[in-house]
C-alpha cells in the first residue's frame, strides 16, 4: 500500500483548492484565491487528479452503488441509496469533467517538457475517468470535450457515442503502455512523494494501464467480442511488453491522511459526530452478507462488526427480553410468537448470533431484527451488522481508495480462460484473484481453508468472487453485473422498479438544459425497456445504452 507521506499533506490539502471547474461544460473557472493550473508545477497537478479520482471513486463505489449491488444498505434516508429512488436531477457528472480539466493541463505540460511519465500517468487518468462516465451514463462529450477555453465553439460539445468512447479510452491505454515501458533513469522530472498512487514508479503505472484496458477489453465482452478477444489476448500473451498487475502489492490505492475532514475517510466519526452521520446509516446488506457466511469467509470480520445484541429463539409466548451475559455481553430472548409478529411485514429475523446483514430494500428496513432504537431513522440497530469500527476512523491501513486491484485482474484472466480466449486454467487464475484479495484485506493466512469451501465453479463462481472483491468499488460489481446478469441479484419491496437499474439519468440542469440537441441525439440512441415506468423519455435509469444493446443482459 502506498500512504500519502506527512510531508505531503499540506501541499495536498492546498492543491486542492486549485481544481478547476468546468462546471455546465461551458466555460473554465479558476479559483480566483488559487494557482491557475496553467502555471502551475506539473507534479503539483499530479495529486489533485490522483486525489480526485480516488475520493470520487470511494464515494461512488461505497456509496449508491453499494447500496445497488447489495453490498450495504442504508437504514435512514434511504430512498435513493436502497431503491434506486432517482429522477434527472439526482446525479451530474460535473465533478468529473471537472477532474478531466485539471487532468487535461497535467497531459498538456508534460507533452509540452517531453514528460513521457507524466504523459503516461494523464492518459491513464483521462482513460479511467472518461470511462467511469461512459460506464454510467452511456453516450458523452469525448472528443470536443475539455476545449471551452478555445471559444465558444466549443461550449456545447457533441455526445460521442459510448462505442467510440471505449475505443478511444484503449487507444490511450495502449499509448501510455508505451510511454512506461522504459527503465526508470530514462524519465525526467518525476518527484516521487508527489505520486499518492505508485511514489513515482514507473513499473507499476505501466501495469496498470495494462490491468485497466484488460477491465474495458473485458466490458465489451458481450457487445463485440471479437474486439474483446483480440484485446485480451495480445495483452495477456505478452507479459514482457504488457505486464499487469498480479499481486496485491501492486494494487493502485491512495491511503486518507485523516488531518482534516476534506482529506480523511467521508464516513468518519470524529468530523461528522452527528448521531445520524453518514456511518450511523450504513449498515451491511443481506444478501452479500448472507454468502460471506455461507463460506465462513474471513473478510467479513473486517469489514463488518460483529452485532451488539444477538437474538435468541426461546420457548415460550409474549417473550421480549435482554439478557446481561457478563458485563459486556448481552442477548435479546424473543418468543416465536413475537417473532411471527414482528414477520408479518415480510422481512425475516436473522439469529445468527455474529453478523446479521440488513433486508434489501424493504420500507421498515430501519426496524429490521426488531429495532427498538431511534427506530424512526434505524441509525443504531444493534441487532444487525454495523461496519466495521475502521470506517468509524478517519484514516486506516485498510480504508483506502482503491483505484485497481491483482484481485480484479486475476479474476479477469479467469474469465478469458473460462472463455477460451487465453491459454491456461480458468482455476488457477481464480484462486490466485481471490488469494489477492485476502492479502489485500490483511487475511491471507486464512486463504487455504476459505478456497476449499470456495473452490472454482465456472463464471458464476468467478463473478461472484469479483463481486465479493469489489468491497468499497461496487460500481465496478455493478457494470459486471450489467453484462452477465450475475450474481443474480433481486430487488426488494421497497425498490422503485422491480429489477435494478443500469444506468444513471442524465442530468436535466447540468447536462441537457445546457447542451440540448446534443444531449437529446443521445437520448434518442438510447433503447427503451419495458421497466422504464414513469420516465418521461428514454433517458431512463432502465433504458439500454449501446454497451447493452441486443446483448440480452442483465435482463
Amino acid at each position: 500500500m502506498h500512504k500519502l507521506k506527512n510531508s505531503f499533506i499540506i501541499i495536498v490539502t492546498l492543491v486542492l483548492g486549485f481544481v478547476v471547474s468546468c462546471k455546465d461544460l461551458d466555460e473554465l473557472n479558476i479559483n480566483p484565491n488559487g494557482v491557475d493550473p496553467a502555471i502551475a508545477d506539473v507534479n503539483f497537478l499530479l495529486p489533485t487528479v490522483q486525489t480526485n479520482v480516488g475520493q470520487t471513486v470511494y464515494n461512488i463505489g461505497f456509496g449508491t452503488f453499494s447500496g445497488i449491488m447489495q453490498h450495504t444498505q442504508q437504514t435512514g434516508w434511504f430512498g435513493g441509496y436502497n431503491n434506486y429512488d432517482w429522477n434527472t436531477l439526482s446525479h451530474s457528472w460535473n465533478g468529473y469533467y471537472s477532474i478531466l480539466m485539471n487532468n487535461d493541463e497535467y497531459f498538456k505540460k508534460a507533452v509540452e517538457h517531453n514528460y513521457e511519465f507524466h504523459e503516461g500517468v494523464a492518459r491513464i487518468m483521462r482513460a479511467y475517468v472518461f470511462g467511469l462516465i461512459t460506464d454510467i451514463w452511456g453516450d458523452a462529450p469525448y472528443k470536443d470535450a475539455l476545449k471551452a477555453e478555445q471559444g465558444s465553439d466549443h461550449f456545447m460539445p457533441a455526445f460521442d457515442p459510448q462505442q467510440e468512447i471505449y475505443h478511444g479510452i484503449l487507444a490511450d491505454l495502449d499509448t501510455a503502455n508505451t510511454l512506461l515501458s522504459k527503465s526508470a533513469n530514462e524519465y525526467r522530472n518525476i518527484v516521487a512523494k508527489q505520486d499518492v498512487v505508485y511514489n513515482g514508479d514507473v513499473s507499476k503505472w505501466q501495469k496498470f494501464a495494462n490491468s485497466l484496458a484488460l477491465r474495458y477489453y473485458m466490458r465489451l465482452q458481450a457487445k463485440e467480442p471479437a474486439f474483446a478477444e483480440e484485446g485480451i489476448k495480445r495483452i495477456a500473451g505478452d507479459p514482457a511488453r504488457y505486464p499487469l498487475i498480479t499481486v496485491a502489492g501492486d494494487d493502485a490505492n491512495i491511503s486518507f491522511p485523516g488531518t482534516s475532514n476534506s482529506v480523511s475517510n467521508p464516513l468518519n466519526t470524529v468530523y461528522d459526530v452527528d448521531p445520524a452521520g453518514a456511518y450511523m446509516r450504513v449498515k451491511m446488506g443481506k444478501t452479500l452478507v448472507d454468502v460471506m457466511r455461507e463460506y465462513d469467509d474471513p473478510r467479513l470480520e473486517v469489514w463488518a462488526d460483529r452485532i451488539q445484541i444477538p437474538l435468541v429463539l426461546v420457548s415460550g409466548t409474549g417473550i421480549d427480553r435482554i439478557v446481561e451475559i457478563d458485563d459486556e455481553h448481552k442477548i435479546r430472548e424473543v418468543s416465536q410468537d413475537v417473532v411471527t409478529k414482528f414477520e408479518e411485514n415480510g422481512m425475516k429475523v436473522d439469529f445468527d448470533p455474529e453478523y446479521a446483514g440488513v433486508t434489501i430494500s424493504h420500507p421498515l428496513v430501519q426496524i429490521f431484527n426488531m429495532n427498538n432504537d431511534n427506530a424512526s431513522q434505524g441509525t443504531v440497530n444493534p441487532y444487525a451488522s454495523h461496519l466495521n469500527n475502521r470506517y468509524t476512523k478517519t484514516t486506516d491501513p485498510l480504508v483506502l481508495m482503491r483505484l485497481i486491484s491483482a484481485a480484479e485482474t486475476n479474476l479477469l484472466l479467469a474469465e478469458a480462460a473460462f472463455r477460451g480466449w487465453i491459454a491456461g486454467d480458468p482455476a488457477g487464475y481464480y484462486t490466485d484473484g481471490v488469494r489477492e484479495s485476502f492479502r489485500a484485506w490483511g487475511v491471507e493466512g486464512e486463504f487455504e481453508d476459505y478456497i476449499e469451501n470456495a473452490p472454482y465453479d465456472g463464471l458464476e463462481s468467478i463473478i461472484q468472487q469479483k463481486w465479493i472483491a469489489h468491497w468499497t468499488t461496487a460500481h465496478e460489481a455493478w457494470f459486471d453485473w450489467r453484462r452477465t446478469g450475475l450474481p443474480a441479484l433481486e430487488t426488494g419491496p421497497a425498490a422503485l422498479r422491480t429489477v435494478l437499474p443500469i444506468r444513471w439519468y442524465y442530468h436535466t440542469t447540468d447536462e441537457i438544459e445546457k447542451n440540448r440537441a446534443n444531449a437529446e441525439a443521445a437520448i434518442e440512441r438510447l433503447e427503451a425497456t419495458p421497466y422504464q415506468g414513469t420516465d418521461q423519455s428514454k433517458n431512463s435509469a432502465w433504458s439500454k445504452m449501446w454497451l447493452l444493446q441486443g446483448t440480452g443482459k442483465p435482463w
